[in-house]
């Protein structure tokens, strides 16, 4: 490859043969069908080898693609081309008078990439952003195009598939009457005396509850409540309103944040934690995310409480979120009604790797699911065992790409192949 090509970190640097950027559909389908091994690069946010193709393998970009937004306000849908990101998506559908159920904290990501490695928003009632996928529309290993929608008895697999099925050229999704958000934030909720209604409370408190912490002390330092201006005001007695702007991580300027203090908004300008006009950081941090049954919250709390002196020299943020349950086989929140802890690392691999093996430690138990494209250690064997679908999707896989054209070493390695 001629030219150097890392993700958004910076921490992973491909070592693909080629980057392809087709302009048409017809030339992904060529490129696909006389490629050995292809892999999608998407928006670049993943911060482990989950896109890399090897060094004779294709690296493929999609946003050359003619950008897909086609809304039908009748049917309430919109069909997007995988390419495309949150923040254009977003504002074409808000045009047409709908809206997203959910967002992620960033809307930079593309839609694709996302939903196939299970990202998220937030809130006890919303699903993942899988979640109101409708149709799927893969170019396969031969270049020819399947559409799987629900009531496919391969639907569930298909949507959440880690780039394994194929290209995601084109997504369909479920969309509502458009709604307003305003976000209340406080600081300084602690930890002590929390038990699990306690915490079910405060995570029901708004459509959507994020809580952040540096843990180098018990407890939270921020609490971010999105409430939607159609449901009621949130009473929130356990912290205090904050008298100035904040951003998620202590001591960054809170300029790129979305609006706060009550000011009601639309939901896309709201929903996310930061601005889509703004690019939220250089790029200097590393991620890891873990999933567990809400059930847990509390006990993952004391667990992280009990060794932020190992997390804290490395952290700039710790978020806290909740995500409904949904179907999708592969979706860290299938079956279950989860609890997400969210951790944004300094950008340091040797110092944050050892770190992130002692919170796999501490969480061991609680059937934790490493989110998908972030850096965690879990052996690929014992993530085998926390998906009871997977099985099912490696037959999927084999059936649509029987040569493994769209499996690397990360793939194989879920799926034991």
């Amino acid at each position: 490859m001629t030219e150097t090509v890392t993700n958004w970190a910076g921490n992973i640097t491909y070592t693909a043969k080629e980057l392809q950027r087709p302009h048409s559909l017809d030339a992904l389908r060529a490129l696909v069908a006389g490629s050995a091994k292809v892999r999608v690069l998407g928006s670049g946010h993943s911060f482990n080898e989950i896109a890399e193709p090897g060094p004779e393998g294709v690296l493929l970009s999609i946003a050359a693609l003619p950008p897909v937004i086609d809304v039908d306000t009748t049917a309430r849908t919109v069909r997007v081309s995988g390419g495309v990101r949150y923040a254009e998506l977003a504002r074409e559908v808000y045009a047409h008078g709908l809206a997203l159920p959910n967002m992620a904290s960033l809307p930079h990501i593309s839609v694709a990439g996302s939903v196939a490695t299970g990202t998220h928003g937030s809130g006890v009632s919303n699903g993942s952003l899988a979640t109101p996928v409708r149709e799927v529309e893969l170019v396969t290993a031969d270049g020819s195009t399947v559409t799987i929608g629900r009531g496919d008895e391969r639907f569930d697999g298909a949507v959440t598939s880690l780039g394994a099925l194929g290209v995601v050229v084109a997504l369909t999704l479920d969309l509502e009457p458009t709604y307003d958000v305003e976000q209340h934030l406080f600081t300084e909720l602690p930890l002590a005396g929390l038990d699990l209604a306690a915490y079910d409370t405060i995570a029901a408190a708004a459509y959507s509850v994020s809580l952040f912490t540096d843990w180098r002390e018990p407890g939270f330092r921020q609490v971010w409540l999105k409430r939607r201006t159609d449901q009621p005001l949130p009473d929130f007695p356990w912290a205090t309103p904050a008298t100035e702007k904040l951003h998620p991580v202590p001591g960054m300027p809170a300029v790129n944040c979305t609006e706060q203090f009550g000011v009601p908004g639309p939901w896309h300008e709201r929903l996310p934690h930061f601005r889509a006009e703004f690019t939220p950081s250089s790029g200097a941090e590393l991620q890891s995310e873990y999933l567990l049954p809400r059930r847990h919250a509390v006990d993952m709390l004391k667990a992280l409480d009990g060794i932020r002196e190992t997390v804290a020299p490395v952290l700039q943020t710790c978020e806290i979120r909740t995500v409904a349950a949904d179907r999708q086989w592969l979706s860290p929140a299938y079956g279950r009604d989860t609890v997400a802890a969210h951790f944004t690392w300094v950008e340091d691999t040797a110092a944050v790797l050892p770190v992130v093996r002692r919170v796999e430690e501490a969480l061991d138990g609680f059937d934790a699911r490493p989110h998908w494209g972030k850096v965690f250690t879990t052996p690929a064997a014992v993530l085998r065992g926390r998906y009871p679908r997977l099985g099912e999707f490696r037959a999927l896989a084999r059936a649509l790409d029987p040569d493994a054209k769209f499996a690397n070493p990360f793939v194989q390695a879920v799926l034991g192949d």
